[in-house]
């Protein structure tokens, strides 16, 4: 049995090969879900129940429908929500409603991994506490996010309507590294 969906079409993608081979799917799957169409979803074929890779697919405005097929492999409908996609927010952030204007603006979304994290955090250093930056990004972040709470900073972020650029506002905190 296969999950119903609307138009268009969902693309497929099966991660089984690529883990039978021992690598990492990852980078395919986002890979993937940045060539979506808009309203397009993503059919994800796994060898198991990716539990980790939802919380990420929501961040970036999808929810999902996951069953079990034959021999306990799993098919997993990734739709895009309806609506704006929901805010993400660092765990020790204040409402970002009540931030300041960024006093920096960055479009990062021509640069590869991790050139984007090095150049927000080079431009964290520059600032203030409490001034705020904020950058275009090609793809979600998930590797600065932990940095920018090691180094105190508070952070909201999602996607834009087309789900192709990642906007984040890194609120400065008081430089220290949390311990």
């Amino acid at each position: 049995m296969t999950i119903e969906t609307q138009n268009p079409a969902p693309r497929e993608f099966d991660v089984r090969p690529i883990l039978r081979s021992g690598g990492e799917p990852f980078q395919a799957i986002m890979e993937a879900v940045n060539g979506l169409r808009p309203a397009q979803a993503l059919r994800l074929l796994a060898p198991f129940r990716p539990q980790p890779l939802f919380k990420v697919m929501e961040g970036r405005g999808f929810s999902y429908q996951a069953q079990e097929i034959q021999d306990g492999d799993w098919e997993i409908l990734f739709m895009p929500k309806a609506a704006g996609a929901s805010v993400e927010v660092s765990a020790d952030a204040d409402n970002p409603d009540s931030w300041p204007d960024p006093v920096e603006n960055l479009d990062l979304t021509e640069l590869d991994p991790p050139e984007p994290m090095v150049r927000i955090l080079a431009a964290a250093e520059r600032l203030q506490p409490g001034e705020v930056l904020f950058a275009l990004l090609s793809r979600e972040p998930i590797f600065l996010f932990p940095e920018l709470s090691n180094r105190g900073h508070q952070w909201a972020g999602n996607f834009d309507e087309t789900r192709t650029t990642f906007r984040i506002f890194v609120r400065i905190g008081d430089k220290g590294p949390k311990l």
